[in-house]
């Protein structure tokens, strides 16, 4: 019994190891399909309500005008306030100048050259590199949603039909699993969406009210800049305090205040981010805080920025079907968030 424990334990380990390195091999391959998975789940009870009320193609479009309006509208405003507080940047860059000839000149006074590190590994070339990346990195990008679109317009049309071969399964024990797993997992992609809007609504509300409280420019960007940001955990969260702060510098007339704002910027990025939100996630989708963290870390490690926005849902989903069977329900109960009563699926022999 324990050897066979141990198999199962070790081979465990062995296929999640593979999916690993499949998943950061054919990461352009895997990263838009399980997109337009996500995307589906959360879109579908809209295309499931207006499919009876007119035909199925109509129903279709208004379905994916909506999801892209969406997706632009959050585009948009991410374009609008960086926009807004980018031309009060490079307005001050005569400030941002003065500061860092300052900056060098105290640290040339300590003993460390900046000077001869920036012209060591800050030059023209490096600049040239730089923008070649960007503009690739814009262009697969836009590639990959384009890829996400196809396959969220040729998912909603086959649902129906996958569902129905599904539930024609010989193994009815696999049918249940898949149907049951699909359900409770599309359940839980579209409360994780809440919980995270609720949580980017309240981060961007509290950095707007401290940089109006503050008397920082553009407090009602910074607190759009902070809502749309906080759906990618850390990375967001880091980005829309490091601007703010940049902006102070030109705006406080002492260090003091400059270092006072980082860090009650970060305290509200720490607070919410780091503690509530893992909690509310983690009591709502039943999911231990400490695997939604580690959930984001190892996802960002495969798939870059886009790892860090979709990890957790792909865990939610694991844990989910994982549930649904009695041979690995153990792995539900043991990472999952609060305890609860067991239940039983009946499967046939």
């Amino acid at each position: 019994m324990a050897a066979s424990i141990e198999q199962k334990v070790t081979t465990a380990i062995v296929v999640a190891t593979a999916a690993s390195i499949a998943a950061y091999q054919a990461a352009s391959v895997f990263a838009p399909l399980v997109l337009a998975l996500f995307i589906i789940a959360v879109v579908w009870p809209l295309q499931h309500w207006l499919q009876p009320r007119m035909p199925k193609l109509v129903a279709l479009a208004i379905t994916i005008i909506v999801t892209v309006a969406v997706c632009l509208a959050f585009a948009s405003l991410a374009v609008w306030g960086f926009g807004r507080v980018g031309r009060s940047l490079v307005a001050d860059s005569a400030r941002y100048q003065a500061l860092y000839n300052n900056g060098v000149a105290w640290l040339d006074g300590h003993g460390i050259s900046v000077a001869g590190l920036w012209a060591e590994h800050f030059n023209v070339g490096w600049l040239l590199r730089a923008a070649q990346q960007l503009t690739g990195r814009i262009s697969t990008t836009l590639r990959f949603w384009v890829i996400a679109l196809v396959y969220v317009i040729l998912g909603l049309l086959e649902i129906d039909n996958i569902r129905r071969k599904i539930a024609a399964l010989d193994n009815r024990n696999v049918a249940l699993v898949l149907l049951e797993g699909s359900a409770a997992t599309a359940v839980k992609f579209r409360k994780y969406m809440l919980v995270r809007t609720q949580m980017s609504a309240v981060t961007g509300l509290l950095v707007g009210i401290f940089a109006w409280i503050t008397g920082l420019p553009f407090a009602a960007e910074w607190g759009v800049i902070a809502f749309v940001l906080n759906y990618i955990p850390f990375i967001g969260p880091f980005i829309a305090t490091l601007f703010p702060t940049l902006l102070a510098m030109t705006q406080f007339g002492s260090w003091q205040a400059v270092l006072g704002a980082f860090i009650c910027l970060n305290i509200i990025q720490f607070v919410v981010g780091s503690y509530v939100e893992p909690r509310v996630s983690g009591s709502v989708l039943s999911i231990s805080p400490f695997l939604v963290l580690f959930a984001i870390f190892f996802w960002t490690f495969l798939w870059g920025i886009f790892g860090t926005f979709i990890g957790v849902p792909i865990t939610l989903a694991i844990l989910t079907f994982c549930g649904e069977h009695p041979a690995t329900r153990w792995v539900s109960d043991l990472l999952g968030g609060p305890v609860r009563e067991p239940r039983e699926i009946k499967f046939q022999d």
